[in-house]
């Protein structure tokens, strides 16, 4: 089956920078579309940003400007790039994937398989 491996959170301070990475292996299946989603402590999951198997992007108002999502298709992983941090950008981030069949990509119920998660944590 799919596995998803998050790597890249840590702390920064607000204004600051990180690049976050989803490794996958174990598809049967094309194409699909990858996305992060992200979950606050007493927080609902929300979603951040998504790019399909042709490569179109979707972003969340919330990160528009701030957040570039993109593929390395030399090594299966899909990057999270995340500049100019806000404090409410602390969140769990997930890594998520789906076969690319026309469902809501923004909605979270519609991903078959998730990866653990990476803490991101930005101070002001």
């Amino acid at each position: 089956q799919v596995q998803l491996v998050e790597s890249g959170g840590g702390l920064q301070q607000a204004g600051g920078s990180l690049r976050l990475s989803c490794a996958a292996s174990g598809y049967t299946f094309s194409p699909y579309t990858m996305a992060w989603f992200r979950q606050a402590p007493g927080k609902e999951r929300e979603f951040v940003v998504a790019i399909t198997w042709p490569g179109i992007t979707y972003y969340a108002d919330s990160v528009k400007g701030r957040f570039t999502i993109s593929r390395d298709n030399a090594k299966n992983t899909m990057l999270l790039q995340m500049n100019s941090l806000k404090p409410e950008d602390t969140a769990v981030y997930y890594c998520a994937t789906k076969k690319s069949d026309g469902t809501q990509v923004t909605v979270g119920s519609n991903y078959n398989y998730w990866g653990q998660g990476t803490q991101v944590t930005v101070s002001s």
